[in-house]
């Protein structure tokens, strides 16, 4: 009786495992149901972190451009009593280390650049991408302007971006789905902040339209692939400036006699840098996270 069993068993199993291949011909494609479809990736909503540096460059030919007649106009010559010009010593692009050109002039500083994105994608067809994307950053880039007066004095007008917004459209390709690379531009605002540091006691100095919002616009482009499900590591380069045109400083009396050089046209004079875009560089590493 076991022994029958046993062969009526045996014979159901094999009659199983020769079954087997003619059902897996009859349904050759099983559903993976936990697996992504490949053109998932880069099609909806992400949010994304990024770090990076944010480069200044060599801004050559700046300098301080002056108002002394008081017709909103910077076109003017600082002079003395005498007719000659109270700059002569000349300007630097950077920031003055002493009363003179001998001390010498630090390079506009290049520092770390932060922030986070919320975007949204749309794969248009299997291989292209569209989409926008709004972002606030932190850079600690800096700027600086100097010059030399004949007294001897120095004048340092300095300004560094305290946060931006942007917003920004991006088109891109993604062969294979894992992977995208885009270029993007757009526009926003930046919070500059300005800084006036002189080696002059006798003169007042009184900074105008300080720490405001400006327009400006950034371009780059960048590249990102996924490394899990909903996860994205990426690099990305921008071209940043924002219209930076409204800050100066208005020189008074203080303490210096009529004859003061700023004193001689109007009673008092207005000092802004030549510049008037504040412009970087960025280099930044994404992640992201796809919804």
């Amino acid at each position: 009786m076991k022994t029958a069993r046993y062969l009526s068993s045996t014979l159901g199993l094999a009659v199983a495992i020769v079954a087997m291949p003619a059902m897996a011909q009859e349904d050759p494609a099983p559903i993976a149901v936990d697996t992504p479809a490949r053109d998932s990736h880069f099609d909806g909503p992400y949010v994304q972190a990024f770090g990076g540096l944010s480069t200044r460059g060599n801004d050559r030919g700046d300098s301080l451009r002056f108002d002394t007649d008081g017709d909103g106009r910077y076109d003017n010559t600082v002079s003395t009593a005498a007719g000659a010009n109270a700059f002569a010593p000349g300007f630097c692009n950077g920031r003055a280390l002493g009363a003179t050109p001998d001390g010498g002039c630090r390079s506009d500083k290049d520092g770390a650049e932060y922030g986070v994105r919320f975007g949204y994608d749309k794969r248009m067809g299997n291989n292209f991408v569209l989409g926008g994307l709004i972002e606030g950053v932190k850079s600690d880039a800096r700027d600086a302007t100097s010059g030399f007066s004949s007294t001897p004095a120095s004048y340092v007008i300095q300004r560094q971006m305290d946060y931006g917004l942007n917003a920004r459209v991006r088109a891109g390709y993604t062969p294979g789905g894992g992977a995208l690379f885009y270029v993007t531009g757009g526009g926003g605002v930046a919070k500059i902040d300005h800084t006036f540091l002189t080696t002059n006691t006798a003169n007042s100095f009184a900074p105008q339209r300080n720490n405001r919002l400006v327009w400006g616009w950034q371009a780059g482009g960048g590249g990102e692939i996924m490394v899990a499900r909903n996860v994205s590591l990426g690099i990305e380069y921008l071209y940043n400036r924002y219209n930076d045109n409204k800050y100066n400083v208005e020189v008074g009396p203080g303490t210096a006699p009529a004859t003061n050089p700023f004193l001689i046209d109007s009673g008092s004079t207005s000092i802004k840098g030549s510049n008037k875009d504040f412009s970087y560089h960025s280099l930044r590493a994404t992640v992201g996270f796809q919804f």
